[in-house]
């Protein structure tokens, strides 16, 4: 479940965000996601930096996140 919310609010961002944000949505094994090791099926990554679900499943606590970082 969590998942599918995290993918919602990172296109609602991508959405908001625009020409600021580059979004990839990649499944835990992909070739991609390989390199990070991930321990769990969510995960949300900020420049490389893994973002707390807390912030990364709430799109108005996401928006204030990104807003920050991307001003």
């Amino acid at each position: 479940m969590s998942c599918k919310k995290a993918i919602g609010v990172a296109e609602e961002m991508n959405n908001l965000f625009g020409e600021k944000l580059n979004l990839n949505i990649y499944r835990t094994d992909s070739e991609e996601a390989r390199k990070y090791n991930f321990r769990s099926s969510t995960n949300v990554l900020f420049e490389d930096d893994l973002i707390p679900l807390e912030i990364s499943l709430d799109k108005h606590k996401m928006k204030d996140f990104l807003s920050e970082k991307l001003s």
